[in-house]
């Protein structure tokens, strides 16, 4: 391995509290590694070298001294002292501990307090991940402990939550789908309400739809969705919308295999794309204020009717 290395020199005025903890919580966000009292290392990796020119312009402007340097090893045994700096093992260990402990509290919290612990996990991880630049097996070993985490926190929140089927997605005629009646769990989240938008908007114009207490109430004559032994559910990695779009052969709309995307990202936990938050914040808020799922789905079908569209324009540009 052969790393370019920057090296960061700073120093502020003893005066000048306020710019000298902004400089240091800066430093501390790119992952740099103190070598000593204001010298700092940090690999020249995607658009550190700009971020640390814009820090010693800063410190510059603040009235302190400050340069950027290319450091370069003298040997294969000094540039692994180098990595070493940034092993993140200590860190992916404490969030570890972190994620077995909160998981142990789970039964116990509300379903807000469950997903804020969610959230809050979610950040330690992915504020660790953002300064690994060298990757270790302790990164694998944390992302275990958060899928065992999350399993847990979806069994609490969702327990009527459906587990991937293994078996090939056979390709239906929708001739034979025309007026049928539709069930799912109650109160839909993300993949529910978007897989009966998408029913209503692609598949069966006229479909009826049932909300469903329990999957156990589902009736014989309905097609059932998003749940265990349904009609429609997980398939593999792919969640119920996904398993809707592929049936019924609609994977050449670029706009729904977008939209496909967003709520697959939703429905096992990833919101880490701005879009992804934006929607999810939709969702909320609508779900907050309509507790009856047919003005659910009727609102939040003119957002995912919109969203196509917007995917659909981005594709054919």
């Amino acid at each position: 391995m052969h790393t370019s290395w920057l090296l960061l020199i700073a120093s502020l005025p003893t005066t000048g509290a306020t710019a000298r903890m902004r400089l240091w919580r800066s430093i501390k966000a790119l992952g740099c590694a103190p070598l000593r009292d204001g010298t700092y290392l940090l690999p020249d990796l995607n658009d550190h070298a700009s971020a640390l020119t814009e820090l010693a312009d800063l410190t510059n402007r603040e009235g302190g001294t400050a340069c950027l340097v290319n450091v370069t090893p003298r040997s294969k045994a000094d540039e692994e002292s180098f990595i070493a700096m940034f092993d993140r093992s200590e860190d992916y260990a404490e969030i570890s501990a972190h994620l077995v402990q909160a998981r142990k509290g789970l039964a116990s919290l509300s379903a807000n307090e469950i997903a804020k612990t969610v959230k809050r996990m979610r950040k330690e991880i992915d504020a660790v991940k953002r300064i690994d630049f060298f990757t270790t097996s302790a990164a694998l070993d944390v992302q275990a402990a958060w899928s065992d985490f999350e399993e847990a926190a979806n069994a609490v929140l969702s327990p009527d939550e459906p587990h991937s089927e293994v078996r090939a997605i056979a390709l239906l005629d929708r001739r034979h789908y025309q007026g049928r009646t539709w069930a799912t769990r109650r109160h839909l989240w993300a993949d529910r309400v978007a897989s009966a938008w998408l029913i209503l908007r692609f598949i069966d114009r006229d479909a009826k739809f049932l909300w469903l207490d329990s999957p156990l109430d589902c009736p014989s004559y309905a097609l059932g969705f998003d749940f265990d032994a349904a009609s429609f559910t997980h398939v593999g990695d792919k969640v119920t919308f996904e398993v809707l779009v592929e049936s019924f052969g609609l994977e050449d709309d670029l706009g729904l295999t977008k939209l496909a995307s967003l709520i697959h990202g939703l429905d096992v936990g990833d919101t880490s794309t701005p879009e992804t938050l934006g929607f999810e914040a939709i969702l909320s808020g609508t779900r907050s204020r309509l507790k009856d799922d047919d003005q659910f789905l009727k609102e939040m079908g003119v957002v995912l009717d919109s969203l196509h569209i917007h995917y659909s324009k981005e594709s054919a540009s």
